[in-house]
């Protein structure tokens, strides 16, 4: 049959009534659901664009696209905590699924999955168990020490490998070298590609303009090479432990991942298949989870309760109540600034379903934010926020950090002096703290001059090393 001017106008006008009645539709359900209440604030937008421009400019408005950032701690317990069941947690990175293959659970959806990788998290690094892999942490910050007396200068390498180590000795017993090991290269390689490819502005783009993912793309290309890398770090180190376990003439092997091996056998095949892509999957995840005057009164404190003939050990955590002040108060300073350049902290929520939360509108799909920058820097809590002050955490009840950062930086302030570096003429070389973007937050090598205290030997460090 052909074609007729009346036939040709009701194609074309037929896609505009279909978007139209939907657009009408979605409008009048929004309406209903709001009941008469509005967004949260935010930035103002621009026709079509929306708020895309003020991606990286204004991440401290609570409202941007579909995106809330919440800046008050206790908003963020009402909606993340009380409210749990509509704002869970999101795999809102458009391309994340892609780059991390699944091997943080962190990013995963809930669900059944989700909940047998964090039981099997949860079996190995809860308080009591963690107990267990003292001796290790202890182990390692020493060999971190003579680390950093060989080779002052990678400090930052030092410091990823010791993080590494710890981390691999609890879930999977290895043993990382002190120098380019195979297994902490491939951590390195991964999380190089996969890190700052996941930054949530890269997120948002892809999102609104999905034509990102043409041929050729850079975004492409970095999901492309963290996968690759992402299946190498999940399954080169469990297939160790797979080897070892095969092998009987060796060791005993204890770990996370031997110990629910040894569990695995126990199930049929199609819960086996889970229970193995869960525990891959939570094992990777635990170690990608991995002023002058404050170091020289902690280095005090040490000298005075431990003394100089030694090195500080768990037993003397409770006497060293600064080192953990120092702790808390760097773990404060540090965390994510949700404005130019660094990123939002925290996994992101999506709300389920709409919400009101006091008189505000939070649309169903929602991405959800917690924005620890802005509650670490909250003058109501921490008077001087800007400023490092140990001291505001000396108080009855406080929480430790986490044990192998003490036992790092105990290990570090009892053995190590701390400086600025020189230029030619022996002046201090100054600097601007700068910081790496994307989904963690660490800071850039920066200059600086680390030697052992006078009483240090590196020969003393082995022999502790060696009992």
């Amino acid at each position: 049959m052909p074609w007729s001017p009346s036939s040709t106008h009701l194609v074309l006008f037929l896609p505009v009534c279909i978007i139209t009645v939907d657009v009408i539709r979605r409008l009048v359900r929004s309406r209903r659901e709001r009941d008469g209440s509005s967004l949260p604030p935010g930035p103002t937008s621009v026709p079509f664009l929306g708020n895309v421009l003020s991606v990286s400019a204004e991440w401290q408005a609570e409202y941007d696209q579909e995106v809330v950032v919440l800046n008050s701690q206790s908003v963020a317990m009402e909606l993340l905590e009380k409210r749990s069941r509509i704002y869970l947690r999101s795999a809102f990175h458009c391309h994340s699924g892609t780059i991390w293959n699944g091997c943080n659970f962190a990013f995963a959806r809930h669900g059944d999955h989700w909940r047998l990788c964090r039981r099997i998290f949860h079996q190995t690094f809860r308080a009591d168990a963690a107990l267990t892999f003292r001796p290790m942490q202890l182990r390692r910050a020493c060999q971190l020490i003579v680390n950093m007396i060989d080779d002052p200068d990678e400090y930052a390498f030092h410091f990823s490998t010791f993080s590494a180590a710890v981390a691999m000795s609890a879930v999977y017993d290895y043993e990382p070298s002190p120098r380019n090991d195979p297994m902490i290269h491939i951590v390195d390689r991964f999380l190089q590609a996969s890190i700052p490819a996941i930054a949530p502005e890269k997120a948002i783009l892809l999102k609104i303009f999905p034509f990102h993912w043409l041929p050729g793309s850079s975004l492409k290309l970095e999901a492309r090479t963290g996968y690759e890398w992402g299946i190498k770090m999940v399954e080169t180190p469990y297939q160790y432990v797979q080897k070892r376990m095969e092998a009987a003439t060796e060791r005993p092997i204890v770990s996370m991942v031997s110990d629910h091996i040894t569990r695995m056998q126990e199930c049929d095949n199609t819960t086996r298949s889970e229970y193995e892509s869960a525990l891959k999957h939570a094992s990777a995840t635990a170690f990608l989870g991995s002023a002058e005057t404050v170091w020289k009164r902690a280095q005090a404190e040490i000298d005075t309760v431990v003394g100089m003939g030694k090195l500080p050990n768990f037993d003397d955590r409770p006497l060293l109540p600064y080192i953990d002040a120092v702790l808390r108060e760097r773990s404060r300073t540090t965390t994510f600034k949700v404005s130019s350049p660094e990123s939002p902290q925290g996994v992101p929520h999506a709300a389920s379903s709409s919400d009101i939360y006091k008189g505000f509108y939070i649309p169903s799909g929602a991405i959800v934010y917690a924005n620890i920058w802005a509650m670490s820097r909250d003058e109501a809590r921490y008077p001087t926020a800007e400023q490092f002050i140990p001291e505001r955490f000396l108080t009855t009840g406080r929480h430790a950090a986490q044990a192998s950062l003490w036992s790092a930086i105990a290990t570090m302030l009892a053995t190590l002096d701390f400086g600025p570096s020189k230029d030619a003429e022996g002046k201090d070389i100054a600097f601007e703290p700068k910081y790496t973007n994307g989904a963690t937050r660490h800071p850039e090598d920066f200059p600086c001059c680390i030697s052992p205290r006078s009483h240090i030997t590196k020969g003393s460090l082995e022999r502790a090393l060696a009992d």
